[in-house]
């Protein structure tokens, strides 16, 4: 039996769990209402802080009856419950994604982890032997393959639409941290090497960006020359990169990512060159999708409007011109995984349109982050992902 959206409607709704996520975390938030939006979750425990009191206050704050003071006895204690979390969303600092993470695998539990996988290359091998081994679904929130003109994007690459791919140009460019930022609970760990690893930028937004042309183009990276800089003084991870991409189909890629880019608020764009066809889309504007036919005028695609098709109406909510966003692509993420999960509990087929990112996007992003550390510091040297 195939899952359509109608059969996940009326199953029951996902018992879930979080670890991290509590009072003044900025994710924890979004995670808990992209988990909402299509009522196929409900959050029912959670270790929201490794403070058992603050745990116990964020608890109270969200009216979730079980709070814990740290991610291993919650995992041990729901483990043994007849009505224990089946699914645990891991919105914590990069080092704690892998040791929260195996606590809760090893007891069969579904984990949806904010990315990256992991803070270095070895933990996310090591993560993902140990997902494949126990059987779960491990879903990753690379939240922005989840809009509806991306899925739109991809349909018409996988069709042949843009012809043989020649060029994919991707850039991610913030300004938050222009300036000495750090001791804001937000910088704090995103600019300490122990907690983000090795990547500053390239970890915290280049892996959405390398994810988003990877998602897409479907292509396979052969090789990347990273420049990384660290332009703030004293700042011990990067906040810039230039990265020159290699496909092993021949294709040429470009792809920046900067957190000190002044006046640029969270500039995702992505262009794909073919052999007929160019596409254009930026995250400022999601609801659009350029495209420009060799030797014809550009045109806008809408979302919902005339000429999209099957793969981004799946994804879409409302009638064509009302924006539809970040929370609503992060929920995409969510819904897909609810599929995959209430399939698994119902010993269900899984119908095939069913997309998220998961163990192997993420260990392409941890060695994509890594390769370009061990790039930079060859100064620019060509480098093969270690995976």
């Amino acid at each position: 039996m195939a899952i359509t959206a109608a059969h996940v409607a009326r199953s029951p709704r996902i018992r879930l769990g979080m670890v991290g996520g509590g009072r003044g975390a900025f994710i924890g938030a979004v995670h808990r209402i992209a988990a909402r939006i299509d009522d196929q979750y409900e959050l029912v425990a959670g270790a929201f802080s490794s403070d058992p009191d603050r745990s116990a206050a964020s608890a109270a704050d969200l009216g979730v009856a079980r709070s814990y003071g740290s991610f291993a006895e919650m995992a041990a204690r729901e483990a043994r419950r007849k009505d224990g979390i089946e699914a645990v969303a891991i919105v914590t600092p990069n080092h704690m994604h892998a040791p929260v993470a195996l606590e809760f695998l090893k007891r069969g539990i579904h984990v949806i982890c904010d990315k990256p996988l992991t803070a270095t290359l070895p933990e996310a091998k090591k993560l993902a032997r140990a997902a494949e081994a126990s059987g779960v679904i491990f879903a990753l929130t690379h939240n922005y393959t989840g809009y509806p003109m991306i899925r739109q994007a991809k349909a018409m690459v996988d069709a042949g639409e843009l012809g043989d791919l020649r060029l994919v140009q991707v850039e991610y460019a913030q300004d938050w941290l222009a300036h000495e930022v750090e001791g804001s609970k937000q910088a704090d760990w995103r600019t300490d090497p122990a907690r983000s690893g090795a990547g500053g930028s390239t970890g915290d937004i280049g892996t959405h960006a390398f994810n988003l042309a990877n998602f897409v183009s479907g292509l396979t990276l052969a090789e990347l020359a990273a420049d990384l800089q660290s332009f703030v003084p004293g700042r011990r991870v990067d906040d810039n990169a230039h990265v020159l991409m290699r496909y092993t189909s021949g294709a040429r890629g470009m792809l920046w990512c900067s957190q000190v880019a002044s006046g640029q608020e969270n500039g995702l764009r992505l262009r794909i060159y073919g052999t007929k066809a160019g596409i254009e889309w930026e995250q400022e504007n999601p609801n659009y999708l350029w495209v420009t036919p060799f030797g014809a005028p550009r045109y806008r695609l809408t979302r919902g409007g005339a000429g999209t098709g099957e793969a981004a109406a799946r994804v879409s909510r409302i009638p064509p011109g009302h924006p539809e966003g970040y929370l609503e692509g992060f929920a995409n993420i969510y819904a897909e995984a609810a599929r995959a999960i209430t399939a698994r509990r119902d010993g269900s087929d899984l119908d095939a349109a069913v997309t998220f990112p998961g163990l192997k996007e993420g260990l392409e992003g941890v060695a994509f982050v890594d390769a370009c550390v061990r790039s930079s510091k060859r100064n620019g040297a060509w480098t093969k992902l270690a995976l």
